[in-house]
């Protein structure tokens, strides 16, 4: 496969894992963390390293949004729960081996 074809089925999964994560509104992100060590924020925060690492202006906002397909504080208003004690507690014993 060549290098071109692999980028851009790569980008077809990137984009299809976030029109996934789109419509799982029901997963919050700190289980996400909990489980697997990243989150939607972990894939806005790794769009915006790409961007700067081209050259590309890109803020957080935007790159948060490029992620959440609205801008973060709406999508957080209307989806983010607040955390329970046992999911914090759980993202406090993984958060020192995962790296965000």
């Amino acid at each position: 496969m060549d290098d071109k074809t692999r980028t851009e089925l790569e980008a077809a999964v990137y984009r299809r894992l976030v029109e996934h994560l789109r419509t799982r509104t029901d997963v919050q992100n700190i289980d996400m963390m909990n489980l697997a060590g990243f989150c939607r924020n972990c894939l806005s925060n790794w769009m915006k390293d790409a961007a700067d690492a081209k050259g590309v202006a890109m803020t957080k906002d935007q790159s948060r949004e490029i992620v959440y397909g609205e801008p973060f504080d709406q999508w957080k208003a209307k989806h983010q729960k607040e955390a329970s004690p046992e999911q914090k507690a759980a993202f406090a014993k993984s958060s020192a081996v995962h790296k965000h």
